[in-house]
């Protein structure tokens, strides 16, 4: 019996990484999974991945749904897809989102509004499309970071962004309480992505920087997709049906020593 047997769940930004590696686990552990991406031919990478590690044959299924999660139209499709199947939502998991290095002098009003654009404006529709989907009992997850409270020089812009989320997991788990909703976030330490080698100013820079950024974590490396997907399981599963309106650090120790 896998912890999300029978269960539907929908993961934005399934593409690569923590959204990749987190609807794969959701799929291992028995959830019938819709994923979504703005990249097509990556998705289909997604979705093959997942049917290759046996995640169809567990559950009857997997689903690749192309969309940007700040374009409300998309939105509208993917949740137009997952209500066809008419098994609502047990677990969304609104993992789309991004940033880049920028000092505060040279931000323009284009990074401002992309990055917010996808991190909040993105989350907040994704889960407002998504409240008529949601069962009674069901579980939210917004991908936060550690960097919403921790001061990182040329990083305000997506700092600021993922305070938002911070405060929106408060909110929003008040607001649903009565339907019997649980909405938390996840905080991510630095992690092994494609998404953080692509901080680095150039490829070749890449190595160094996540080198330097390893040696600022306690336990002296780098997390794993698989890490943090493990613990958005927990919070997506009956294992933390007391838990609502939380930030769970997964961060090796690096926002908290």
């Amino acid at each position: 019996m896998g912890q999300l047997d029978g269960k539907t769940a929908l993961v934005t930004g399934a593409n690569s990484g923590i959204g990749l590696a987190t609807a794969r686990r959701f799929a291992a552990e028995g959830a019938y999974v819709f994923l979504t991406g703005r990249r097509e031919r990556e998705l289909d990478e997604a979705v093959k991945s997942i049917v290759d590690a046996g995640g169809s044959s567990a559950v009857g299924g997997v689903t690749g749904i192309r969309g940007d999660v700040s374009d409300l139209g998309d939105l509208d499709r993917v949740m137009a897809a997952v209500a066809e199947r008419g098994q609502g939502l047990d677990v969304l998991f609104t993992n789309a989102g991004g940033g880049s290095f920028l000092p505060l002098g040279e931000i323009t009003p284009e990074h401002f509004d992309e990055t917010f654009g996808t991190n909040v404006r993105g989350t907040l529709f994704t889960v407002q499309k998504a409240l008529p989907l949601l069962n009674e009992g069901a579980s939210v997850v917004l991908a936060g970071s550690t960097a919403a409270g921790k001061g990182t020089p040329a990083f305000s812009v997506y700092g600021a962004t993922k305070a938002a989320i911070r405060s929106f997991a408060r909110s929003w788990a008040a607001e649903l309480a009565d339907r019997g909703i649980r909405v938390n976030a996840i905080a991510p330490g630095p992690t092994e992505t494609p998404g953080l080698r692509g901080l680095a100013p150039t490829p070749g820079q890449a190595p160094a920087l996540l080198t330097a950024m390893a040696r600022q974590v306690p336990l002296g490396r780098l997390g794993t997709p698989d890490e943090i997907a493990a613990a958005v399981l927990f919070l997506a599963s009956d294992q933390s049906s007391f838990i609502t309106g939380s930030e769970l650090f997964a961060d090796g120790g690096a926002n908290q020593t």
